[in-house]
């Protein structure tokens, strides 16, 4: 079964000739037996609530999971696997999610796909402390990852795993395959890190020097791992698996040469020769895919578990139904009922208050319509406002033992939060967000990266968002950051003025299903613009805020400097210049209106000045090569905000000669 598994990916990595045999090979016993002996899952239904969730972090070794997927009866047929590596195939270089069944996360980005585990696991805690019942557990998995010396090399892994630690998610069990290699040669070199002790040091049970290619050892680690997630002080498992890279081939096995390439034609007739494998390429005998197919075995373990489940709908029909909603990512009809009241009642405050301070006044005003929010930061909640009135804090009590709860610190870990709140999205059951520092997206970048690529409902909340937090200095403030994030692909990132647009863009983000959002928020107080009509208008991401007949010019803003452009505004029209002001807190979703809207909103026949504390040159967009962009294209300064917007000229003065300019010209 395991040399099944070996062959598969030899044929495939071959026929492509690209790809990474070698963890495939090496880490086929280890996959056997937890697929074929341990793993609870129904092929039949990849999305099954209880299913146990499989993470391959050394995602290079896709032709695994792609041939255990096809072995077990996943909708993956042999043809797939066939086109491995081709344009549209379910067959990626690197695993993704949504595009082949069964796969749970897209990794590739090493150290990532670990991190999503520990989200995953936290979620099934989460989910098990707020639903489960004496005797009633309906929520009861493991999550299983594997990862290679790649993974643990890279820093996100100290993050998670120290975290998952502290948290003790005793049912998350980690194959560490041990092979002591990677792209460039033998480790030694530069990984000899104790790792056994390091993973002991973080608060995990450690199951060291685990022969990787033993089966019946392999299957006593897993037995033991699940028996310590038993106990009442559980601890997460790390197996140690010490493999051979390649294992099968003879004369590359072991070597850095079987790593990120195929065999070629020689060594795979002599790895045939060495396994005894008769089969032709791509052909499974009969009696080995008898005994991998998990069908039958998966769609008893789900009808087992259903019959569970509707035996607690019975005992506790609301709770079901809350559950069966939160794994469907349906919001609660109050959410869309309520939310009119709730924009009057933030309208009847029309006091300047930083946007960061909006955006708690919104937590705690639709708190109570999304039971399924999972909040943090990565240690500046009190900064961020990330927590809101009623919040209970989860993470480790004073006894040492997990806490439940829907807000928690990640200690200062923005990579790592990004990630885990990437997996908890994908697990099901929350809607996770989390605050940092805008400066300090560039920490989390690649799991937001991540997140759109994977589409998940995640939120990022960044507050501090330009040189308006003053005496910080240039290490805090974001020049370049809100650009930068806005061209991200399927990445929504919100700057709202006021708390209106800020509640508005809380809910936008709450509602969107195909991808993730970042508010990006002020530390500075931001005077009322807009009412609920106004604000509403947010939805088309950018909107006309303030018109007067015959503009000649239109002023367009996001956020803090909103307030400068209606300030220009009345200057120019003193001065008998009639203007347009757009507000346009999310460029993203502005983008995807039509271009009947796009034009009424920014007529082209129009020039335009935008005004933005960031990075200039994104605007040349919208305003042209003709137009005006008055903003930031150096480091900040540490001083007041109010000195720091007149030392590089964001002002409204500045606005204005730049209208009058663009006003001479037509």
């Amino acid at each position: 079964m395991a040399n099944a598994i070996r062959m598969l990916a030899v044929d495939a990595v071959e026929k492509a000739k690209s790809g990474h045999p070698g963890a495939p090979m090496g880490m086929a016993d280890i996959a056997e037996v937890l697929w074929n002996r341990h793993l609870k899952h129904n092929p039949a239904n990849p999305h099954w609530p209880d299913r146990d969730r499989f993470v391959l972090s050394n995602g290079h070794g896709s032709m695994l999971i792609y041939a255990l997927l096809h072995l077990t009866g996943y909708d993956l047929p042999m043809a797939e696997l066939k086109n491995f590596r081709q344009l549209h195939s379910k067959t990626a270089g690197h695993p993704e999610v949504g595009v082949t069944p069964g796969v749970e996360t897209t990794t590739g980005p090493l150290g990532q796909g670990l991190t999503n585990a520990v989200g995953m696991a936290l979620a099934e805690k989460l989910l098990a402390a707020e639903f489960n019942k004496s005797g009633q557990a309906i929520v009861d998995h493991f999550t299983y990852t594997f990862m290679g010396d790649g993974c643990l090399m890279e820093g996100i892994s100290h993050e998670a795993c120290s975290l998952a630690g502290t948290l003790r998610l005793s049912k998350l069990i980690g194959f560490y395959d041990d092979n002591g290699i990677s792209i460039d040669g033998h480790v030694e070199g530069w990984f000899t890190d104790d790792t056994p002790k390091r993973f002991e040091a973080y608060g995990w049970h450690v199951i060291p020097a685990v022969d990787g290619h033993d089966s019946a050892a392999l299957d006593v680690a897993v037995r033991a791992a699940k028996a310590q997630a038993a106990l009442p002080g559980g601890k997460p498992t790390l197996i140690c698996c010490k493999t051979v890279i390649g294992m099968g081939s003879p004369n590359k096995a072991g070597t850095h040469d079987v790593h990120g390439a195929a065999l070629g034609t020689t060594e795979v007739a002599a790895t045939r020769a060495a396994l005894g494998w008769t089969a032709a390429p791509f052909e499974v005998p009969a009696e080995v895919a008898t005994a991998w197919n998990a069908v039958e075995r998966g769609q008893a373990a789900e009808r087992a578990w259903a019959l569970r489940f509707e035996a607690y709908r019975t005992q506790y029909p609301l709770e079901a139904a809350e559950f069966e909603r939160r794994m469907a990512g349906e919001l609660l009809p109050a959410f869309a009922d309520k939310l009119p009241e709730l924009l009057a009642a933030i309208a009847a405050k029309p006091d300047a208050i930083a946007t960061r301070k909006a955006s708690q006044n919104a937590l705690d005003a639709l708190s109570a319509l999304v039971p399924e929010f999972f909040g943090g930061s990565a240690d500046l909640t009190g900064s961020n406002l990330t927590n809101f009135k009623g919040c209970v804090k989860a993470g480790r009590g004073k006894d040492g033992q997990f806490v439940a709860g829907n807000h928690m610190s990640y200690g200062v870990r923005e990579f790592g939060m990004a990630a885990i709140m990437n997996g908890i999205a994908l697990h099901g059951g929350y809607i996770p967000y989390g605050g940092t520092f805008l400066t300090f997206s560039d920490y989390s970048r690649n799991a937001i990266r991540m997140a759109a690529l994977m589409k998940l409902r995640v939120i990022h909340v960044f507050t501090h968002d330009s040189i308006g937090l003053g005496e910080d200095g240039p290490t805090h403030q974001s020049v370049e950051h809100i650009p930068s994030l806005r061209i991200i692909p399927g990445l929504d990132v919100w700057r709202p003025a006021d708390g209106l647009e800020t509640a508005l863009a809380w809910t936008c983000a709450i509602e969107r299903k195909d991808g993730p959002s970042a508010l990006c928020l002020s530390r500075q107080n931001l005077p009322r613009l807009t009412d609920v009509a106004m604000a509403t208008r947010i939805r088309q991401g950018g909107y006309v805020l303030s018109d007067m007949e015959g503009a000649q010019a239109v002023i367009l803003s996001t956020g803090s400097e909103l307030e400068l452009a209606i300030a220009a505004q009345a200057t120019l029209a003193a001065e008998g210049i009639a203007t347009r002001v757009v507000s346009m807190p999310c460029t993203n979703v502005f983008d995807r209106q039509s271009a009947a809207y796009q034009e009424q909103v920014l007529p082209l026949a129009l020039p335009a000045v935008a005004i933005e504390a960031a990075h200039p040159d994104f605007w040349r967009k919208y305003v042209g090569r003709t137009g005006v962009v008055v903003g930031i294209a150096s480091f900040g300064e540490s001083a007041p905000a109010k000195d720091l917007y007149a030392h590089f000229g964001i002002t409204s003065a500045r606005v204005v000669d730049a209208v009058r300019t663009l006003a001479s010209r037509r």
